[in-house]
Formats: C-alpha cells, structure tokens, sequence
C-alpha cells in the first residue's frame, strides 16, 4: 500500500504530458465555439499527446472500393456496422464502434482502415459526423445519378 500512495504523491508534483489548451493559443471565443471553429477547418487541435504508432482512430472506409460483400458486419462484435440494401454498401456508427479493428482485417478489398483521427465528440450520439458510409446523402446521390443515366439512355 506504501508504494502506491509514493505513486499518487508524485503523480500530484509533475506536469502532466498533455497540452493546458487543445489549440495553440487560447482563442477569445467559448469552447463551442472552438468546437465549431474546428468543424469549419479555422483551427487546427493539437493532439493531447503525440498519436503512438499503431493507433486505431475514427474507421475510414473508402465507399467506392467497396463491393458490398458484407463480411465486417458478421465479424464486427459491437453492431455498428449496417448494410444498405440500395447501394449495396455499408453504413458505419462511429460512436458504437469499438476500434477493435475486425472489419479492416476481413475486408477483401482493404476498404476500410484505422485512421490516427482522435476527434470524435458530437452533439449528437448519431449525428452526421459519427455515420460514415452509406449515409441518407449518399444514397439520394446515388439515386439521383441513376435517374440522370436512364435518362441518357
């Protein structure tokens, strides 16, 4: 028990290794403004500590290269992959995602991978930023496309 407590002691005494502030300078605005500012690409965060190697950020998933085979969802143990019947893709929640990584390892066409992005707060559990994929944007796009090519034909 006497070890630990040496450890809290020191703990208390030495800096932590992380930034006072996200930014560079303490910008004169809210943090939800900050947040927005980010959103925006005003400002740029800097990352608490440096991003270690072989870190498993936000999933990215390359929609194109996709041939809607839908092993990830089998082998994802957290649900947070869906598939979308109309475009025969995959949709993905980033907030039920549990970065274990099983997707990218059974993807056939190496499709999806970890990014080192670590920015994954939301207003919202489902908002706009936490779904990649298949999203209701892309699958209007898709339909719309379609519409213009039987037109041409």
């Amino acid at each position: 028990m006497f070890p630990v407590a040496i450890e809290v002691l020191k703990q208390m005494i030495k800096r932590p290794f992380t930034n006072p502030y996200p930014a560079k300078y303490k910008p004169k605005v809210t943090l939800t403004e900050v947040v927005e500012l980010v959103q925006k690409g005003k400002i740029k965060l800097n990352p608490p500590v440096e991003v270690p190697e072989g870190f498993r950020g936000r999933i990215a998933y390359n929609i194109e290269e996709c041939i809607g085979c839908q092993l990830c969802i089998k082998v994802c143990p957290s649900r947070a992959i869906e598939f979308v019947p109309e475009v025969k893709k995959v949709k993905i929640y980033i907030s039920r995602c549990t970065f274990c990584s099983q997707c990218n390892d059974i993807c056939p066409k190496k499709c999806l991978s970890m990014s080192k992005e670590f920015e994954l707060a939301d207003y919202e559990k489902y908002g706009k930023s936490l779904i990649i994929g298949a999203t209701e944007d892309y699958v209007k796009k898709v339909e719309k496309e379609k519409k213009t090519a039987d037109k041409k034909e």
